[in-house]
């Protein structure tokens, strides 16, 4: 999961050595919230251009992970983004607009969990 982040932002190679020390291999939710505020830092710095990028990986996660992968591609990393950009100040629906289907579809049902109008993430889909 995660060298396939750094594939897709290779800039995030050099945080995630910087807190490697800090990182649980079995345990990835630390890595991907520095991902989601590293995505927040070059949408900051109009260096956005990685994100269509990302999300194909994001999507490929959601598609051809097992459970546990997407599950933390969804809990991790998208709620990570919508946390993360939203506590910063940051419309984490910008972000969206570069998600494909199935992780669009994940995205909403975080929203839809966070709104109140379902139980469990991912109820309906």
């Amino acid at each position: 999961m995660i060298p396939l982040l750094v594939e897709a932002c290779p800039s995030f190679q050099s945080v995630l050595e910087e807190h490697r020390k800090y990182y649980d291999e079995e345990i990835p939710y630390v890595v991907l919230g520095d991902f989601a505020r590293h995505l927040l830092q070059l949408h900051q710095q109009h260096q956005a251009e990685v994100f269509p990028t990302v999300a194909r990986v994001i999507e490929r996660l959601h598609v051809e992970g097992d459970h546990y992968v997407q599950e933390a591609a969804t809990i991790g990393l998208l709620e990570g983004i919508q946390n993360v950009w939203g506590n910063e100040g940051t419309d984490p629906e910008l972000f969206v607009r570069h998600l494909l289907p199935v992780s669009a579809k994940w995205w909403q049902s975080l929203n839809d969990f966070w709104d109140g109008k379902s139980k469990f993430v991912g109820e309906g889909l």
